[in-house]
């Protein structure tokens, strides 16, 4: 088989390219400087995948999906998938959207998760690509285009939403960060950690996470809410409301608890013990 990458010369094209070789494929690539070009790759390999930013990610699929037939597979590794499968639904091949959800700094597979979103494939095509990720290590989660964006806007959205936010008020406030780590818990500096290790990437990818996927306004809406409401408890001093409030959510995350607990102690005693 012959895998063929569209960005392979990215960071996570590259990631892709190696699991491809492990699996005993064989594999090509396109980047901006390669020999190949994304029509060679397109007319040439087995299986097509788009490796390349969010943003560029529909205009690439357009611009092969025509290329293809019907013995192909087209599919992609971007964070979004209602438009790049749709886009790739345009071709002839067969269609899987693929999320890795890790970036390129992942050693291997083993322990990762990937999300895909078969949207036209055969049983038996889609079962062979996945293995090739399986017997690698990666658990595989099964969805809808639809529902993978509307979890993304929770996941991702949420999540690299609050971080920011959770550094510009910092930054509001005029605490020097230094400062802060000298007077920090264990918790602080994991949560300062998360913040710095966003802010240390690519503010494009995750523009693109917060900006281009239309499930994270409501989302953010909720969010906002949350964030009224529980100031207005903490302003007004009220320990019965915040009691009431505390509870409702440790009831709606009870299954969760525990290992989170158990998890989280784990990541506290090795931060303390660097």
């Amino acid at each position: 088989m012959l895998a063929g990458i569209i960005g392979g010369t990215g960071q996570m094209g590259r990631f892709f390219a190696g699991v491809f070789r492990a699996a005993g494929w064989d594999v090509i690539v396109s980047g901006t400087k390669t020999p190949l070009t994304n029509r060679d790759v397109a007319e040439m390999a087995d299986l097509v995948m788009v490796s390349v930013p969010i943003r560029a990610t529909v205009g690439v699929i357009q611009e092969v999906a025509g290329l293809l037939s019907e013995e192909q597979v087209f599919c992609d590794l971007t964070s979004l998938k209602v438009e790049p499968v749709r886009a790739m639904l345009a071709s002839r091949a067969e269609v899987i959207g693929l999320h890795p959800m890790f970036g390129p700094g992942a050693v291997s597979l083993r322990g990762q998760t990937i999300v895909a979103t078969p949207a036209r494939c055969d049983p038996a095509t889609l079962e062979g690509l996945l293995s090739v990720f399986r017997d690698q290590g990666a658990a595989i989660t099964l969805s809808t285009p639809e529902d993978h964006d509307r979890m993304m806007a929770v996941i991702q959205g949420l999540t690299h939403f609050g971080t920011l936010a959770k550094a510009e008020a910092i930054r509001r406030t005029g605490a020097d960060v230094d400062e802060t780590l000298s007077f920090t818990s264990p918790i602080y500096r994991i949560e300062m950690g998360l913040v710095g290790r966003l802010l240390a990437q690519d503010a494009g990818l995750y523009g693109d996470m917060l900006l281009m996927n239309p499930a994270v306004p409501e989302v953010l809406a909720a969010f906002e809410d949350a964030v009224r409401t529980l100031r207005a408890i903490v302003e007004g001093g009220d320990d019965e409301q915040f009691r009431a409030f505390f509870a409702e959510n440790a009831a709606h995350y009870a299954s969760y608890l525990a290992a989170a607990t158990e998890e989280t102690d784990d990541l506290i005693n090795h931060v303390v013990m660097r």
